[in-house]
């Protein structure tokens, strides 16, 4: 069996405040095969960009640091290397795709200039060559006339012509994972799905590896391999695509799933999950759902559960199934 070409073992990582240490994920653990596709998945809070931006090793520091873990890239060990070693991985081993085109995107810089700067970086290319590959590069993302859009700035375009230089920056260098941070947030239905559908589209033609951040299970759905459900920094469950679908185990995901709409279902009402995410500074005893949870037992308001495996290639952080 081939190594995974991402593994990511025990990572922790907090930041410091002046109200004290709060740690945004802990012991999150899973793995990336090549060509595959990862969602992670969970309510705002839950760690889903802070693993993003600890795997990138753009953790802010201070207030942020990566406390403890691994994370193997081809082998290697992310966390070992020098500063300047992950600026060289970064944009041409690893790309992202981030959350906001328009605060990711530099206002006083066309966006050609932008995807060109990665390119004459990585691929020791000249001016022009990069400009021509920026050209191509947005036209592969379905930008119509790129010879002239290329000298347009940010603020010229819109959501989903922004999102889809985003892709086009990420993917300038050929990288072998991209790691997509909501992709699709804040953009109307349809242009969700063009996006969604380039994006995927690109991922087969470059055999690259995605990590795919959402709160919507309908996108996991459609794109992933593999789910990982995140709650209050910690993994609840990390199942294949449909067999999380088909036999949710975690009632975080339970809920989660019962969210969504169904019209083949005779509903008056879309189900719930009662509470919020719990306060980084307030972490609840035992298992960190229990508050929430309608199955919680006396042992989850005690004693942090472990994970369980339930199934070939199926794993659950639930007391249910000690």
């Amino acid at each position: 069996m081939d190594k995974p070409l991402l593994e990511v073992r025990n990572l922790k990582t907090c930041f410091y405040t002046e109200d004290g240490v709060v740690p945004a994920i802990e012991d999150v653990s899973f793995s990336l095969g090549k060509g595959e596709t990862i969602g992670i998945v969970g309510e705002s809070g839950s760690g889903k960009s802070v693993t993003a931006l600890s795997v990138m090793r753009l953790i802010p520091y201070p207030p942020g640091k990566i406390e403890c873990g691994e994370i193997i890239f081809k082998g290697e060990n992310l966390l070992a290397k020098r500063m300047d070693e992950m600026r060289r991985i970064r944009g041409n081993d690893i790309a992202m795709i981030f959350q906001e085109p328009m605060t990711s995107l530099n206002p006083v810089l066309t966006v050609g200039q932008q995807i060109a700067e990665a390119i004459q970086l990585h691929q020791q290319l000249g001016r022009e060559d990069a400009r021509d590959k920026a050209v191509s590069m947005l036209k592969s993302v379905g930008i119509p006339s790129p010879q002239r859009r290329v000298d347009d700035y940010p603020h010229q375009m819109s959501g989903g012509m922004r999102q889809r230089v985003m892709i086009a920056m990420a993917l300038s260098c050929n990288p072998e994972l991209l790691i997509a941070d909501e992709p699709t947030t804040a953009l109307d239905v349809t242009v969700q799905a063009q996006i969604l559908e380039l994006m995927m589209a690109l991922k087969d033609d470059l055999g690259a590896s995605v990590m795919l951040i959402t709160h919507d299970l309908g996108v996991i759905a459609e794109t992933a391999d593999r789910v990982i459900v995140m709650y209050a920094g910690k993994v609840m469950e990390n199942a294949g695509v449909k067999e999380l679908f088909r036999r949710p185990a975690h009632p975080y995901t339970v809920g989660l799933l019962g969210s969504i709409p169904n019209l083949d279902e005779d509903r008056a009402r879309l189900q719930s999950i009662d509470g919020i995410v719990p306060s980084p500074f307030d972490m609840p005893k035992g298992c960190r759902f229990h508050p929430r949870c309608s199955l919680a037992m006396d042992i989850c308001r005690n004693e942090e559960p472990g994970f369980v495996s339930i199934a070939d290639g199926h794993d659950v952080r639930c007391w249910k199934y000690a």
